[in-house]
């Protein structure tokens, strides 16, 4: 099995990770498939998503920082995105003009983060949020609370997952537990999608029980093991 239709083999792959809002790059599952792919000698990114800072994230700058590294690749390219990394890889894959990127892997996919998610918040939060320029939210990364720019809710109105044709073939992960996603959304949508595979789990939306299955199942997806 190869990574794409041209016959590369499954080592030539590089693989991208996206990690989640309020994560980095040394989220565990994040650092499994680093470690997995280190020792398989295959390429590795996970662009840090808190810089130049936190505060000012958009979902426009994580798709540039995206495009950054699917440029920078010399082979094909398999997103892997986590959350609010997912949504973001979706929208890479969709405006993806190098042709690289051949295959999606989505970990609890937050494709309402442009839409309902935030508006979780309640229309007070939100008013609050556009009046001062800035809410608080914890940093599970940092392990503190961290400063957000209202920025990031004006742009994320922007992208619409759900106008989207999945166009690759994709992984997709869920756990019916998650209370951040929700798993009845993700189904809907992947129902829609030919190209999609849903994998529901026991679990919650970090998936943490289910890490070993995900890199197994995804390995396979990939080619990289039988």
């Amino acid at each position: 099995m190869s990574i794409d239709n041209d016959g590369n083999d499954a080592n030539d792959v590089m693989i991208i990770y996206l990690h989640g809002f309020a994560s980095s790059p040394a989220s565990s599952k994040a650092q499994r498939f680093a470690r997995e792919l280190a020792a398989r000698g295959i390429d590795f990114a996970c662009p840090d998503f808190n810089q130049p800072a936190f505060e000012t994230l958009t979902v426009t700058r994580m798709l540039e920082q995206t495009r950054d590294e699917i440029e920078r690749a010399s082979g094909p390219i398999a997103l892997v995105g986590s959350s609010l990394g997912a949504f973001v890889a979706l929208h890479a894959a969709n405006r993806d003009e190098t042709g690289k990127v051949a295959r999606l892997i989505l970990m609890a996919p937050a494709l309402d983060f442009g839409g309902n998610r935030l508006r979780q918040l309640g229309e007070h939060g939100i008013d609050e949020w556009r009046r001062t320029g800035r809410i608080r939210m914890f940093h599970y990364a940092f392990n503190e609370p961290r400063d957000i720019g209202f920025s990031l809710y004006e742009d994320a109105a922007r992208y619409d997952a759900f106008g989207l044709d999945v166009r690759l073939p994709t992984l997709v992960f869920q756990g019916r537990r998650d209370a951040s996603v929700d798993p009845g959304m993700v189904e809907r949508w992947a129902a829609t999608q030919p190209r999609v595979t849903l994998r529901m789990l026991d679990d919650d939306h970090q998936l943490t029980s289910s890490v070993d299955l995900i890199w197994r199942e995804s390995a396979m997806f990939l080619g990289l093991i039988k």
